[in-house]
């Protein structure tokens, strides 16, 4: 008597089973989970490594077992977000990936910290949320130190957070104004040069805090907050003898201040304001031979009470994955060079 083939292979454990099957019972919000044309769907496939077929209101997700199980772990947290009245969105995806170690991580207790209401800054058109670990302490630091700084490559969202942080606190009285200043650096252009008066000349170098602001108020609202001089934007240059308090303060670009310079900022903290540094070591457009105000700091202040340092890498990317690779070629490039 022949044995059937189910007699001579044993049973298959669950946990090597190539499928895992999520049933979401809204099925409103599964559709807003898949986004549209199932975009959502395969960014998540994409970079993650398994395949996500859509069965009515369930979701079967086929692949290796450590992936699939990543990928549940995104799904239903960014299900959870759906659930608790947020929307959607490409870069929100991003974040529940990096959370979740499927793409820029190594676990899945990060997950947590994505969760609903878990470091979520509140502003008038939209709320704010780190998307990194590295973002998530940056963020605690912002509102528990008077002096933090924020240093990393482009794209890691340290100024973008920072204004974030400083618009909540406008906003809930904490602070009375905003003030955000950068060094008017020449980067192979002469200012003398441009067409206008100098706020015209000067307006090109602030215009990526005039971006971040306008992401976060009406722009009625910042309009007239700006008027009242409750928000103001300004080159470092015009910070000397100022005595900035009850402001939320941030000097971005700060790699491109002297060290007078930045000794003549930090000193200009007054009575009940925060202040925060940001600045990518790697992109110094000062002359050849004046050492950086930033990289000067670090040296100084690294062991001063109430003062906290945050690194970002191109692990911390939020924009366009593409600018995580390209960040990540520069520095082997960098490495090969020394």
């Amino acid at each position: 008597m022949s044995l059937g083939i189910s007699a001579l292979t044993p049973p298959k454990r669950p946990e090597d089973a190539m499928e895992t099957l999520l049933e979401f019972p809204d099925n409103r919000l599964l559709i807003d989970l898949c986004g549209q044309y199932d975009r959502h769907l395969a960014q998540i496939e994409q970079q993650m490594g398994v395949n996500i077929l859509r069965r009515g209101n369930r979701l079967v997700v086929m692949g290796e077992k450590a992936a699939r199980d990543q990928a549940e772990a995104v799904l239903r947290g960014l299900y959870a977000r759906l659930e608790s009245g947020r929307t959607l969105e490409l870069g929100d995806i991003e974040g529940a990936m990096r959370m979740s170690g499927g793409v820029f991580g190594d676990t899945v207790e990060q997950m947590e910290m994505f969760q609903p209401g878990q470091y979520e800054i509140r502003t008038r058109k939209k709320p704010v949320e780190p998307r990194t670990e590295a973002q998530k302490t940056y963020v605690a630091n912002l509102f528990d130190n008077e002096l933090a700084f924020g240093i990393g490559p482009a794209g890691t969202g340290k100024t973008y957070l920072a204004v974030a942080v400083g618009v909540t606190m406008l906003l809930s009285g904490v602070v009375e104004k905003i003030i955000l200043s950068r060094p008017a650096v020449e980067a192979g252009e002469r200012l003398g040069f441009l067409p206008g008066d100098m706020k015209e000349k000067v307006d090109p170098y602030m215009q990526p805090l005039y971006d971040a602001l306008n992401d976060f108020l009406p722009q009625k609202q910042l309009a007239k907050l700006m008027e009242e001089k409750r928000i103001e934007i300004a080159p470092l240059a015009f910070m000397r003898g100022r005595t900035l308090s009850n402001a939320f303060v941030v000097l971005d670009e700060a790699q491109n201040a002297t060290i007078m310079q930045m000794k003549m900022f930090l000193t200009r903290l007054g009575e009940g304001s925060r202040m925060v540094i940001t600045g990518d070591r790697t992109q110094i457009d000062l002359p050849r031979g004046t050492a950086s105000g930033l990289q000067d700091a670090e040296k100084i202040l690294k062991n001063v009470r109430g003062v906290s340092f945050n690194y970002f890498n191109s692990k911390d990317v939020v924009r366009h994955p593409l600018v995580a690779r390209i960040i990540e070629a520069y520095e082997a490039a960098d490495g090969t060079a020394g």
